[in-house]
């Protein structure tokens, strides 16, 4: 299982060629390996890791600005470079049609490394600590497009038609679950600055700023130290494709680079629903990132606010695996189900963003609505992720998995960076965020209910005999 070249079983044509009649469809081997939920482990958790480093800062603020210096507009960039590392999308694209999954991931990984390690740096000159954290932080971002673009790629390539939604929505929810996990590790282990919050066991409780800076570098070590352990494991062994495919839709032929993207930029319908996923999912990936911020004028400690985002992201990536299982088992119903998951995010972005105008509204407002409302709303959204990928994958077949949803995250990134960008220039007041948070879903559930639904892929596996 060491790092070797493929065998000449994976070099063996995926299609064999059908001796009985030429019209008739392609008789395909087809297998499913145990070896798959390895692959499965490994992307996954580098996503999630991928998503921990994302989103590291923005639970601690406070504790950052006290121990660095930052100002709230920093805290926005440290943030904003995730977005930004999708720039280079086309290319990590390329990479991953010519050369397969392990290359893109390869490169991906050693990227976090490489960040983790500039942002691990004891130096003594805060400024250039300040260069070298924000230089992590882009370096991190760089690996986005292939970790959250490759899940259903990987899907396809190693699953069974009747899992493959259940594992794109693992392989694309647990980068989610990274940046929830931060929001308690975060508040966990770094202690909020001296009188800022009481101390409870789930806190570190207060500290000075030497204490804040020590126990940073303690996590900012712990994280370099898990993306080495996984980058030497995806080094060691992660196999492009497996010697036989899983499917007739993973065996048949796709467009080439450039005629994909030429297909998905041309494709109004694949636009429709681009939209539909990239407007409310970068809105809530900025919102969430600068939570601590967003919450902070309705007296929500950072600890608090770490454990609203913590079970917004959590409640969104367990729904979404169960929402996934269950699309695997009643195919042909993904529009349904997007139609009313973005419903119930409408209704509960509302209620959260008029709760927090308690002022003017006179609405009721207790850490428990909050609790409540938020959550809701990172169920809902965060759950439609895989819910979408398998929607786009299905409405532009042929057109390679790796492409079609490399195009909409950089969508969905772009919208992350651009909110955050005005961020940086309109950060003392900012319950503009819950509006566009409000507005992104309603927008969305309109191309929803005027998107009509095809399954290209899911006909070939269901009427070609494999």
């Amino acid at each position: 299982m060491g790092a070797v070249s493929s065998t000449e079983a994976e070099r063996e044509p995926l299609l064999v060629p059908s001796a009985v009649d030429p019209s008739l469809p392609p008789v395909v081997n087809s297998r499913v390996y145990r070896r798959r939920w390895i692959v499965l482990t490994l992307f996954s958790l580098l996503a999630l890791m991928q998503g921990m480093v994302w989103n590291f800062w923005g639970p601690i603020q406070n504790s950052a600005v006290h121990a660095y210096g930052f100002s709230k507009s920093d805290i926005a960039v440290l943030v904003l470079w995730g977005p930004v590392g999708f720039l280079p999308w086309l290319l990590f694209m390329w990479l991953m049609d010519k050369k397969g999954l392990r290359a893109s991931l390869l490169l991906s990984a050693f990227f976090m490394l490489l960040g983790s390690g500039l942002r691990s740096v004891p130096l003594t000159d805060e400024t250039l600590r300040r260069w070298l954290i924000h230089g992590g932080q882009f370096l991190n971002g760089l690996a986005g497009p292939t970790i959250m673009s490759a899940g259903p790629y990987l899907s396809t390539t190693w699953f069974a038609p009747d899992q493959r939604a259940t594992a794109t929505a693992v392989a694309s929810l647990f980068g989610y679950l990274g940046a929830a996990t931060s929001f308690i590790v975060g508040p966990m282990v770094v202690p909020a600055p001296n009188n800022t919050q009481h101390t409870t066991f789930w806190t570190a409780g207060t500290g000075s700023d030497t204490t804040i800076k020590d126990r940073i570098q303690l996590v900012l070590y712990a994280e370099l130290g898990a993306i080495a352990v996984l980058f030497a494991a995806v080094l060691l062994y992660f196999p492009s494709r497996p010697p036989l495919p899983p499917s007739v839709a993973a065996a048949s032929q796709r467009l080439s680079y450039r005629s994909s993207i030429c297909r998905l930029l041309s494709n109004i319908r694949f636009l429709m629903i681009a939209l539909a996923y990239a407007v409310p999912t970068g809105v809530i990936a900025g919102w969430s990132g600068v939570l601590d911020m967003v919450l902070t004028p309705a007296k929500v400690s950072q600890v608090d606010a770490g454990w609203i985002g913590f079970w917004s992201t959590i409640g969104g990536c367990v729904f979404g695996i169960a929402m996934a299982r269950f699309a695997d088992s009643i195919r042909g119903m993904l529009k349904m189900i997007l139609v009313l998951m973005l419903a119930g995010a409408s209704l509960a972005s509302t209620w959260f963003t008029l709760t927090c105008l308690s002022q003017y509204t006179h609405l009721p407002s207790t850490a428990a609505i909050l609790y409540t409302s938020c959550i809701l709303i990172g169920i809902f959204i965060n759950s439609s992720v895989p819910i979408f990928f398998e929607l786009f994958i299905e409405t532009v077949y042929p057109v390679p998995e790796g492409i079609t949803c490399g195009v909409v995250t950089f969508l969905g990134n772009l919208v992350t960076g651009l909110l955050l960008f005005f961020l940086t220039f309109y950060c003392t007041e900012v319950s503009w965020l819950n509006w566009c948070l409000v507005g992104s879903c309603l927008f969305s559930l309109v191309l929803l209910l005027f998107f009509r639904e095809t399954y290209d892929r899911l006909y070939l596996d269901v009427f070609v005999s494999v």
